[in-house]
């Protein structure tokens, strides 16, 4: 049985008053479940409890106390402070944290929001060029950013050979002139860092989640990565693959990396987070194409770039459409997402943001 998180905002006057509920299942640990009242702004009769362990028992109480008191508009970190100040020394926290207390609370008081708060919905792939697969991602994030759109999961499809790279590595670094007009490569820039991704038609699985960032409220850069990807660990399990995160954002097997994943952050609250994970890559091209040196290398545990690319091909036996297809079951099994389509408008917004910027060479060179 999957738990999902929730926050459960009580009737309030405007004062905030009433007794507010919030849970927080910490990825890969326990349930944090916090409960309390809000009176003149700040909270009162706190109770904290779940699942998790902690030694010794009287510092629940005294985590109490720490929140009790505290503005309704205290921020996750000045929470988690407060929480880590009044513990005793030589408290053990096991399967939760000060910080999964702040994401709980925050939940409470409907400043930060559980899977469960949200209508998803689930893009199936559609064959566009790879300039507007980049574009999407900018124009989607900002829909959700501004309500327009509710949170999406959205599966890339492609036709022509493309580089993605990230946004703040450099065109001539990470790539080979001559093997990118040899293979005649399109090369692009996305929003997002991290770094390139070698894609040709069906070698690889690409998908962009966008979301509020209320979701990842209170829970640390490091940390989302693996909280947004966690479904996707469950699908990889039911088509036969035991996969884990390696910080910051390799998605890997016992056999090497699979995948990668990347962020970006808008001012208006929208947030992408996409991943790239290789299906049946041709690791002779992709090196005439990028430039994968030894510094890269160096803390991956291995010297050859072919030997980090480790299809999911070979792993599952199984066709890309049926990853995908298992993929998006699971998705939309956790989170309740209905499907929907791209609109006209946001196609034509990605088309002239491919014109305006990610089509210009301005843009692609912004780092030479």
């Amino acid at each position: 049985m999957t738990s999902h998180p929730v926050a459960t905002a009580p009737s309030t006057d405007d004062d905030g008053g009433g007794r507010h509920h919030g849970e927080y299942k910490v990825p890969g640990g326990k349930l944090v479940v916090a409960d309390f009242d809000v009176v003149d702004g700040v909270l009162t009769h706190v109770s904290l409890s779940g699942d998790f362990f902690l030694e010794p028992d009287e510092a629940l109480p005294e985590i109490n106390r720490a929140l009790t008191g505290l503005p309704v508009d205290t921020s996750a970190a000045d929470i988690a402070d407060a929480v880590t100040a009044a513990l005793p020394e030589g408290t053990v926290l096991f399967g939760f944290s000060a910080d999964a207390v702040a994401v709980t609370v925050r939940r409470a008081l409907a400043k930060a929001t559980g899977w469960a708060d949200h209508h998803w919905n689930i893009i199936a792939p559609s064959v566009l060029p790879t300039h507007v697969n980049v574009a999407l991602d900018e124009v989607l994030t900002e829909e959700v950013g501004a309500g327009r759109r509710n949170p999406t999961l959205r599966f890339w499809d492609w036709e022509e050979p493309s580089v993605v790279i990230g946004s703040f590595q450099s065109v001539r670094n990470e790539l080979h002139p001559e093997g990118v007009a040899r293979h005649g490569i399109s090369v692009v820039r996305r929003i997002s860092g991290g770094g390139a991704m070698f894609m040709e038609a069906g070698n690889c699985i690409t998908y962009s989640l966008y979301l509020p960032q209320t979701l990842v409220d209170g829970i640390s850069f490091a940390e989302s990565y693996r909280f947004l990807d966690a479904w996707v660990m469950a699908a990889l399990e039911k088509v036969g693959i035991s996969a884990f995160y390696v910080p910051l954002n390799d998605i890997a097997t016992e056999h090497g990396k699979i995948g990668g994943a990347a962020q970006k952050r808008l001012a208006n609250g929208g947030m992408l987070h996409h991943v790239t994970m290789s299906y049946d890559i041709d690791a002779e091209k992709m090196v005439e194409v990028l430039r994968i040196g030894k510094e890269k290398l160096s803390d991956k545990g291995t010297r050859s770039a072919k030997k980090r690319v480790d299809p999911l091909r070979r792993q599952t036996g199984m066709a890309r459409a049926e990853i995908v297809a298992a993929m998006m079951d699971v998705f939309a099994e956790r989170y309740h997402a209905a499907p929907s389509v791209l609109t006209d408008a946001e196609l034509e917004t990605a088309r002239r943001r491919v014109e305006s910027k990610f089509g210009t060479a301005e843009w692609l060179h912004r780092v030479p």
